[in-house]
């Protein structure tokens, strides 16, 4: 068997099971109990500075 014919049934096979599986991983990771507060956190960032401008360290205004 040549490499592209076994690499060809190996992508369609076991590969299509594992990228299944990471995609299943990846949706139940986002979707887990404590992750509710992070991702509320990070929807918010557009909006933090609202009435003023952001400061650097030091208390100055960012330059944009």
């Amino acid at each position: 068997m040549d490499t592209y014919s076994f690499l060809r049934e190996f992508a369609d096979s076991w590969m299509l099971v594992a990228l299944f599986a990471f995609f299943v991983g990846m949706i139940l990771w986002v979707m887990r109990p404590g992750s509710r507060k992070t991702y509320r956190d990070v929807a918010n960032i557009p909006f933090r500075h609202e009435d003023k401008p952001a400061v650097d360290d030091s208390g100055e205004p960012k330059e944009a």
